[in-house]
């Protein structure tokens, strides 16, 4: 039987000048979406063999999804298949060498900030202006660039968001803003409106604009070993590629303003061994106050409420839910009652927003309250604050 092993990219990207086997095969690159443009980036990152790839979407294939979206099938969509996880597995079909891990959930409150952290790239394939307002977010957080694509008919825009360079919030007008502002009020709604709305789009303009965008990777990837002026990233500009015409242009596209409230940049974040999500509430308070020798601990939910009951207005009804905001919506749409009443009245919630000794569920783990595997959770303690990460969780993505 003749031995089937062989390296990938061996004989073929060796061949360039500037390409790092081992960086690229050590590269962790989250991908956030899996739609037109986040299958052709996971295609591309397979075929360059980088080793780590995370793909986080929390919606499901449709028939409309298969005219553009090369790593689709038509049972995936009969089957109404999660995207991450139908990418994940036919990228990894493409390149066994490789690992592809799907998060099926939001983007900010489903995936933890360790993990971003980690990362040597974040790219985002989103088509809502309120995702890429989070991701931007929890990129400048965890002190990472990320590469924005966006598409529409022939067209498609590609930039490069770094701390200290360019920032997607500083750059939003004043309208842009305020609409987000509306709009981001609480976990379900956002997921409810990240995921409305189709934009016509082509097969090409998605391969065009994500070849860019994994180019752009490629570039951060190596950015250390790179001879200074021998290449240029689009960090601070846009590439606007116009399909109709044939044209395209690079713009300047900088905005970094002293107060924007996105520059929260976590420089100091603490490793915590033996602290997991899969620990109870009770068990996590008791481990911070071991490891940061404190008296008394609150962990702070940034990303996600914990909502243990809502109450419709209109008849006046409360109904028992208990799980993190980000979870509400599909909840209320599987429950044949809340999905009737929610054509026709308000909710109002019961919630949580902080994790103490007065917490009533001290049994639930912190991921069944809303804080993701690898989170770098934000304590209050008697001594300040502190900023500290599930480092046990780590093992999970490796």
């Amino acid at each position: 039987m003749a031995d089937n092993k062989y390296e990938w990219g061996e004989g073929v990207y060796t061949l360039l000048s500037w390409f790092q086997k081992d960086k690229v095969r050590n590269a962790r690159v989250v991908v956030a979406g899996a739609g037109a443009l986040g299958n052709e980036v996971v295609k591309n990152l397979a075929l360059f063999g980088v080793g780590h790839i995370y793909v986080v979407d929390f919606d499901r294939i449709e028939v409309s999804n298969l005219t553009r979206s090369v790593l689709f099938r038509e049972a995936d969509a009969f089957s109404h298949a999660y995207k991450a996880e139908v990418v994940a597995r036919r990228a990894m079909e493409i390149n066994p060498q490789i690992k592809v891990i799907p998060i099926v959930g939001n983007l900010f409150s489903e995936v933890g900030l360790g993990l971003y952290r980690s990362a040597d790239a974040v790219v985002g394939c989103l088509d809502s202006r309120i995702a890429r307002y989070l991701l931007n977010r929890l990129s400048i957080r965890a002190g990472k660039s990320w590469v924005d694509g966006s598409i529409e008919n022939l067209s498609g825009n590609v930039r490069t968001f770094t701390p200290g360079v360019c920032c997607y919030e500083c750059g939003l007008s004043h309208e842009e803003f305020n609409n987000i502002m509306l709009r981001t009020g609480c976990a379900d709604v956002v997921r409810m409106q990240a995921s409305a709305g189709r934009i016509a789009t082509t097969p090409i303009s998605a391969s065009i604009v994500a070849a860019l965008q994994v180019q752009e990777v490629m570039k951060l990837i190596h950015h250390d070993t790179l001879q200074p002026g021998t290449y240029k990233t689009l960090q601070g500009r846009m590439l606007n590629y116009e399909g109709m015409t044939n044209g395209m242009r690079i713009y300047r596209f900088a905005s970094w303003k002293n107060n924007c409230p996105a520059h929260d940049i976590w420089t100091d974040v603490q490793p915590c061994e033996g602290l997991s999500s899969s620990l109870t509430v009770s068990d996590a308070l008791q481990l911070l106050k071991e490891r940061l020798a404190v008296n008394a601990v609150e962990i702070n939910m940034l990303n996600n409420k914990f909502i243990d009951r809502i109450i419709s207005e209109n008849p006046e009804k409360e109904f028992d839910v208990m799980m993190p905001e980000s979870h509400l919506e599909e909840h209320i749409n599987d429950h044949e009652e809340l999905r009737k009443l929610s054509y026709r009245t308000r909710f109002r919630k019961s919630f949580y927003e902080n994790l103490d000794e007065y917490f009533p569920y001290q049994d639930l783990t912190l991921e069944q309250v809303g804080i993701p595997p690898y989170d770098v959770i934000q304590v209050t303690t008697d001594r300040g604050m502190f900023h500290v990460e599930l480092t046990d969780d780590a093992k999970r993505y490796k």
